[in-house]
């Protein structure tokens, strides 16, 4: 029988990170920002998660890192960025940082995490 092995704990803050991204997103549109009605930042942030989960496969958190920079870039390209300091819209703020940092959570962790996967083991 194949028994998966345990996630590391950087994979263990790369699920965590991208889950609390998701629940960031959640309190964005509960808040009232204008999503669409199937968010595709749901499916960039929980499908890397599930994977990581279900599969172990040691280039998911490659897909991770390309995921986070995505949002990042994209957080400062489409001019969202504004809204992190707009407390005047408190849920949407609050949610943004809360999906950004995140982000950079997971995709600090999906760097080591990649670097431990590709690490040539010695003895």
């Amino acid at each position: 029988m194949n028994q998966k092995l345990p996630l590391s704990p950087a994979s263990k803050l790369i699920v965590a990170g991208l889950v609390t991204a998701a629940i960031g997103v959640a309190i964005q549109i509960i808040s009232g920002v204008p999503y669409p009605k199937v968010p595709p930042v749901c499916f960039i942030l929980l499908i890397p998660a599930g994977l990581l989960v279900l599969g172990r496969w040691r280039w998911i958190p490659i897909i991770v890192i390309l995921a986070g920079l995505f949002l990042i870039m994209g957080l400062f390209s489409s001019g969202a960025s504004v809204r992190l300091f707009r407390p005047g819209q408190f849920g949407g703020c609050i949610g943004l940082w809360i999906q950004m940092l995140s982000v950079v959570v997971a995709t600090v962790a999906a760097i080591v995490a990649t670097i431990q996967n590709y690490r040539v083991r010695t003895a």
